[in-house]
């Protein structure tokens, strides 16, 4: 406590039932400190340096005032045993053993404080029941150590994977699965402390059918919110680069918006008339303006047991907004030992996901026999399928189908599941014979699928 008081810091930084955002409302100052906090350093030498950000202090260049240590002198000696010292005689100057040691200094001692305080608070949760009001404190907490970081709020927690964005977004489950959601959907106040995470999207999904009157209205608030807000990053990844690109094949139009006037200049010098001063040109050169357009048909089939939560959320937004473009004409199924065409709600995925029930088994062949009849033109054609694969005595009929399909030339792109945490589990027979096609699973981030659409359209 003394140490914080001495440093000008609040001592609320000690304690964990204070959240981070108590701390900043009550000392600003602390915001622009917290923000990049942890962030990789912006010079390269220093980056380079495991210490400087790792929070531990740099102490490779610390060294007696006499000159610089002996490399492997861990005491202070020299390499011919003299002892640095500074300007003291070696007998009655203080100990080699204090003079290697490093003394933190108030900065470094500052920023250990808040360091402490956002690891307390994101990943000290403690164990039994979780009100709302602690949930999002979490959460809040949380989006300062992801800007710590220098990542937007919430960021880390949606990328997922196996590293820190998985350990948060294992956290946040955890404390969803310990809140009694029903209760808190229940009454207004509490509900509209909770903010929408794919944790939280997860278990209302699962939930949704024992909820009704006002608890229902609020979780579908909350879903609504979520798929608003997932849909507004999608989309600007996707209108990056829906217009085509040049197509190359087709001759450029003889229209003299087209002209190439630099090329045609440059091309017809040879035809340069000193005497006439003039320019005589004898070929035009027209820019190419065909633009590769997007295919006729995008069909996404998705598993929807209990493991493909997430590539159910993002892959039917994803869906809605291709639909929202010209020309692509977007099909939506989804299976699990029966299949249910949700082509007519496409447009809105709330109402697809609305619709979906979580759980079950598999029956991927079911699927197929109802995506195969919208194939019409197989080369403008892509079939995105979204699942784990793991189809038990069923993972040949469906391969087959898959098989089929690719040879026909229809543009096949599988994706394996993820779960809340960002794990992907994927059917090692479905993976090595899918690689051995010449289509291999995408794991199951939903950038990489855009990526490979957006390769597809262009």
């Amino acid at each position: 406590m003394a140490v914080v008081d001495d440093l000008g810091l609040p001592a609320a930084l000690l304690d964990p039932t204070v959240s981070v955002d108590t701390v900043v409302q009550r000392f600003p100052v602390l915001a622009d400190e917290l923000r990049g906090l942890l962030a990789a350093p912006a010079d390269p030498t220093t980056a380079a340096d495991p210490d400087s950000t790792s929070g531990v202090p740099n102490t490779a260049g610390v060294s007696a005032p006499g000159g610089p240590a002996a490399p492997g002198d861990e005491d202070g000696t020299s390499g011919d045993g003299a002892t640095a010292s500074s300007g003291a005689d070696t007998a009655g100057g203080p100990a080699s053993g204090d003079l290697g040691r490093h003394r933190p200094g108030e900065a470094e001692v500052r920023r250990a404080a808040l360091v402490s305080k956002l690891l307390l608070n994101v990943f000290g949760t403690g164990s039994g029941p979780v009100s709302a009001g602690q949930l999002a404190r979490w959460q809040s907490d949380a989006g300062w150590f992801e800007q710590a970081l220098g990542c937007p709020p919430g960021e880390l927690r949606r990328q997922g994977g196996t590293g820190l964005g998985g350990t948060l977004g294992n956290l946040e489950a955890d404390l969803v699965r310990r809140m009694h959601l029903r209760e808190v959907l229940a009454d207004p106040k509490l509900a509209s402390q909770l903010t929408p995470s794919m944790s939280l999207i997860e278990q209302l999904l699962r939930d949704k059918a024992n909820l009704s009157g006002v608890a229902l209205a609020n979780a579908k608030s909350l879903i609504r919110r979520y798929v608003d807000e997932v849909a507004e990053v999608l989309r600007t990844q996707v209108e990056q680069t829906t217009v085509g690109a040049i197509d190359r094949s087709v001759p450029p139009k003889r229209v003299y918006r087209n002209l190439d006037l630099d090329r045609t200049i440059w091309q017809n010098l040879t035809n340069w008339s000193p005497e006439d001063e003039r320019l005589y040109v004898d070929r035009l050169y027209y820019r190419q303006t065909a633009r590769k357009t997007t295919p006729s048909r995008l069909i996404v089939v998705v598993d929807q047991s209990g493991s493909m939560v997430d590539s159910m959320v993002n892959c039917t937004i994803l869906a809605s907004i291709f639909a929202g473009l010209p020309k692509v004409d977007v099909h939506l199924i989804a299976y699990d030992t029966r299949a249910l065409d949700l082509t007519p709600w496409v447009h809105d995925p709330f109402e697809v996901l609305l619709r979906t029930k979580l759980g079950g088994g598999n029956d991927g062949p079911v699927a197929m026999a109802m995506a195969r009849p919208k194939i019409v033109e197989p080369r403008n054609t892509v079939l995105v399928w979204i699942s784990d694969f793991y189809e038990f005595n069923r993972s040949q009929p469906l391969f087959d189908g898959i098989e089929a399909v690719h040879r026909s030339g229809v543009r096949f792109i599988p994706v394996g599941s993820v779960s809340s945490s960002g794990q992907q589990s994927v059917n090692p027979w479905f993976r090595q014979r899918l690689k051995d096609l010449g289509t291999p699973v995408l794991s199951g981030h939903i950038r990489k699928l855009v990526f490979e659409l957006k390769s597809f359209l262009t």
